[in-house]
């Protein structure tokens, strides 16, 4: 019997976060979803860049959360900027152990625990053009489709559809 599989079989989860960025990631998650928004990790944008979470909200604005989790990993990312062209509102999300006066003014900032999220600063609005939203808007929902269809399949248990 096999008691370790080399073999990853998650949709959800692709092995390039540290374990602190997915401390932060899991204490916005939870937040975000208090705030009532659909939130997606790792979704490829149309300009070939990935944001760490994009939502989402119930009345259709679109976030794109940007996790740092030290200084040098701010240091070395200069890529955030192009996020903007794919949201409404663009913050960071950090953790205890990084200053935050190294994050820009021009966008939000979240504090993450791991269980849980506290927004210290607002982002400014830059709203859509109507083209890009709906192309963003696209893309998440049919990527979040897929990710749903692919956690089913790695469930392992046959599909019951006589009772659908």
């Amino acid at each position: 019997m096999t008691i370790l599989s080399v073999y990853n079989n998650n949709p959800l989860i692709d092995g390039r976060q540290s374990d602190r960025a997915m401390m932060v990631r899991r204490g916005m998650q939870i937040l975000l979803h208090d705030m009532r928004h659909a939130v997606l990790p790792e979704l490829p944008l149309a300009s070939g860049r990935r944001a760490d979470l994009i939502t989402i909200s119930e009345k259709g604005e679109v976030w794109i959360i940007e996790i740092k989790t030290s200084i040098e990993d701010f240091r070395v990312d200069r890529k955030w900027p192009d996020y903007r062209l794919h949201c409404d509102r663009l913050f960071f999300a950090t953790h205890k152990d990084v200053p935050l006066d190294i994050f820009p003014e021009e966008c939000g900032l979240f504090l993450s625990d791991g269980y849980g999220a506290h927004m210290l600063r607002e982002a400014p609005e830059h709203r859509l053009p109507p083209a890009t939203r709906k192309a963003v808007t696209l893309n998440f929902s049919r990527t979040a489709a897929q990710r749903l269809m692919m956690a089913e399949w790695a469930n392992g248990k046959p599909f019951n559809v006589d009772h659908v």
